[in-house]
């Protein structure tokens, strides 16, 4: 009996048998098998597939659906291939599947590895925070309140309804003293604003608007927007065109600012990565990506997977960057603080 026991649990009744053995095992099941080099092209050949388009996704073409702006939209996402067909390659026993798994996960690090860290720092002038509070929101008072407990000096709100507005106003007044609506977009300040006017990006009707928002500071102009919504459809691919044409204008209007401090507020319908949003970040900087922790996915609310709602600034340095807690809406408020003395 001991005999059997002795060899059932290993050399002498060790116990379970530790990783690192179970790793040389592994690898001796691999030497001198020569086919490890002919199995698993297939998955080898779906990881340079997925490498390519992460390193030339700008050369995909939108002239067909889109597809060029909706690959870009969830591009982040496709890092999660890597470790499903690392598990194909070692079940297959494919050192070249293997190897070359090496190509896409040097390049999403390369692309997005900055983002997982936390570049959030401290200090800062200025809190702004934003928010699409959904038309059919429910609980416009609960919302309004949960956007301000962030300690923002300066909330934008899109998506407002006629209806709704009075009930924000309620809401916010007891802490900003100044507001102004244009439109379905509004921003409610601590300090005062001048200069207040809607902005023209193509719609026929008032989605943006543009202010100077007196801080001790200095003055800043900041840009709400909300450019319009964009849809994967089976027969027309990802409709985005009048969000492109839209961002195109707000990008020729804050080109246009004469004030040197500038921050974009708002729900742009596209991701930093997309190329339909040139116009607007070939000139801005992402307080996420400059001073954020994580990719700070805002849409959906439910699971967020990709961050449309943006904060962006030029002229002035991001400090930290963050995403609020779930409202009543189906998107993600954000807040950023940034600092006005740079």
């Amino acid at each position: 009996m001991a005999q059997a026991y002795m060899t059932e649990t290993g050399s002498g009744g060790s116990g379970p048998e530790r990783p690192g053995s179970r790793f040389r095992r592994l690898l001796d099941g691999w030497r001198g098998d020569p086919a490890i080099w002919r199995r698993g092209l297939v998955t080898a050949g779906a990881a340079v597939l997925i490498a390519l388009v992460m390193l030339f996704h700008a050369q995909i073409p939108n002239n067909v659906g889109n597809l060029g702006s909706l690959t870009e939209t969830f591009l982040p996402w496709l890092g999660l291939l890597v470790p499903v067909l690392l598990v194909i390659a070692v079940v297959r026993k494919s050192a070249t599947a293997l190897i070359a798994l090496l190509l896409p996960a040097i390049i999403w690090l390369n692309s997005f590895g900055g983002l997982i860290s936390d570049k959030s720092g401290t200090g800062g002038d200025l809190t702004v925070a934003t928010h699409n509070v959904n038309a059919d929101n429910t609980d416009p008072t609960g919302t309004a309140r949960d956007v301000a407990s962030s300690g923002a000096d300066v909330i934008a709100l899109e998506e407002l309804t006629a209806d709704a507005v009075p009930t924000y106003e309620k809401a916010l007044s007891g802490l900003y003293k100044y507001h102004s609506v244009e439109g379905t977009v509004g921003l409610w300040s601590k300090y005062p604003l001048s200069g207040t006017r809607p902005v023209d990006i193509k719609l026929g009707w008032t989605r943006a608007m543009r202010t100077t928002v007196n801080t001790p500071k200095g003055d800043v102009a900041v840009y709400v927007a909300h450019l319009p919504s964009v849809r994967v459809k089976l027969d027309a691919g990802f409709t985005a065109n009048q969000r492109d044409n839209s961002a195109d204008a707000l990008g020729e209007a804050i080109a246009d600012e004469r004030l040197d401090k500038v921050v974009l507020l708002g729900d742009l319908n596209g991701t930093m990565n997309d190329r339909a949003l040139n116009a607007v970040t070939s000139q801005m900087r992402s307080t996420q990506g400059a001073a954020g922790n994580g990719f700070g996915f805002t849409w959906p609310a439910s699971f967020p997977m990709a961050r449309i709602d943006q904060i962006m600034v030029k002229g002035v340095e991001p400090v930290s960057s963050w995403t609020l807690p779930e409202t009543s809406s189906d998107h993600l408020p954000i807040a950023a603080r940034v600092d006005l003395s740079s």
